[in-house]
C-alpha cells in the first residue's frame, strides 16, 4: 500500500469517474486504475462498484476510504510541520463558501486577511453546503463558511454572525414604499427562490413557513438571477442583508426590512477536528469578525 495509491482511491471517490480522477491526480487512466486494482487486490476486498454509468465505494470501500483520509491528513500535517515550521500561516488555505455568502462576504474577506496573513492566499471552492461537507470530510477543503445549523461528526463549528433577511420587490409593487413586511404576508406573492438544494432556500421557508403551505414558489440559479428576475416584475424575494446593500441595487428594485421578528441565519466556520493549523483557522475567524458590515452581526470571539 502507498500514498499514491490512497490519494487515487479518493480522487476516484471524489470524482466518481476513473478517468477525471486521473486528470486530477496528473497520471493516465490506465495507471490510476491499475494502482486501484492493485491496492484492492492487495487487501482482498472491491473497494469500488463499477458500472458503466457510475463508480460508487462499496460499504467496506465507504470504511478504507475514511481511513485513508485521516491517513493522508496525518502525512499532510508532517509535510506542513516540516515546510511552515512554526508558521500555520503559510501557504495556501482552501476555504469553501455556499453560493449565498461566498460573493458577498469575500470582496470584505480578502483585504482583510491580506494584511493579517499575507503569505496565506486563498483557494476559494463555492459549492452547496452537502457537497461543502463531503469535501470537507474528504480534505479537499480546509475550512467552509455555512449557515447553520450544521452537525456533522469529526467537524468543529464557530458561529461568525447573525445576518437579518431582507424582502425585495420590483419598483411599483405595492409594498415598495412600505417601511416593513411580515414574514406572513410573503404567502400571497410570487417568491423567487434558490433551487431546493440550496440550504438558503430552506431557511427562508423555515422562517416563513406558510410559503411552503400556500405560497407561489420560483427557482433561480443564483442570487444575482433572483435579483433581475425581481427587477423584470416576475415577483419578490428574500436575500440575505449582505447581498442587497447599496452595491448590488438598481432602480428597477426596493429593499424593505422585515417586520419584527426578524427572520436571520447564523453563519460559522466549520473544520475538522483533525486539521493540524489551528491558527489559519483562527485568523480566518478573526479576520471575518473585522468586517465593518451594518448586515453583520458579529458574534464574540470563541477559542479554537
Amino acid at each position: 500500500m502507498t500514498l499514491s495509491e490512497l490519494r487515487f482511491v479518493l480522487a476516484v471517490a471524489k470524482e466518481r469517474n476513473f478517468r477525471r480522477a486521473a486528470e486530477k491526480c496528473y497520471v493516465s487512466q490506465p495507471a490510476l486504475s491499475l494502482a486501484v486494482k492493485k491496492l484492492e487486490e492487495d487487501l482482498g476486498v472491491m473497494i469500488f462498484e463499477r458500472s458503466r454509468t457510475d463508480i460508487s465505494p462499496t460499504p467496506i470501500g465507504e470504511k478504507i476510504i475514511a481511513q485513508a483520509i485521516k491517513a493522508l491528513e496525518e502525512v499532510n500535517h508532517i509535510r506542513e510541520i516540516a515546510k511552515q515550521g512554526n508558521n500555520q500561516l503559510s501557504g495556501v488555505f482552501r476555504l469553501g463558501l455556499i453560493y449565498s455568502i461566498g460573493p458577498y462576504l469575500l470582496p470584505e474577506l480578502i483585504p482583510i486577511l491580506r494584511q493579517s496573513a499575507p503569505e496565506m492566499p486563498l483557494e476559494i471552492e463555492e459549492n452547496l453546503t452537502a457537497q461543502l461537507e463531503i469535501q470537507l470530510k474528504n480534505g479537499v477543503i480546509d475550512a467552509a463558511v455555512i449557515a447553520l445549523p450544521f452537525d456533522v461528526p469529526g467537524i468543529n463549528t464557530m458561529p461568525l454572525y447573525d445576518e437579518k433577511y431582507v424582502v425585495m420587490v420590483p419598483i411599483g409593487h405595492a409594498w415598495a414604499d412600505r417601511a416593513s413586511i411580515s414574514a406572513e404576508e410573503l404567502a400571497d406573492e410570487n417568491v423567487l427562490l434558490l433551487n431546493s438544494g440550496h440550504c438558503y432556500s430552506h431557511q427562508v421557508l423555515q422562517a416563513c413557513p406558510d410559503l411552503s403551505r400556500k405560497g407561489q414558489v420560483l427557482q433561480g440559479n443564483s442570487l444575482e438571477t433572483i435579483r433581475n428576475m425581481v427587477a423584470s416584475n416576475l415577483g419578490v424575494t428574500v436575500l440575505p442583508c449582505s447581498a442587497a446593500t447599496e452595491r448590488y441595487i438598481n432602480p428597477l428594485i426596493k429593499v424593505i426590512p422585515f417586520a419584527e421578528p426578524v427572520p436571520i441565519r447564523q453563519v460559522a466556520l466549520a473544520w475538522r477536528k483533525s486539521y493540524a493549523r489551528e491558527l489559519a483557522v483562527a485568523c480566518v475567524a478573526d479576520s471575518i469578525r473585522l468586517i465593518q458590515s451594518d448586515c453583520l452581526h458579529m458574534i464574540d470571539k470563541v477559542q479554537v
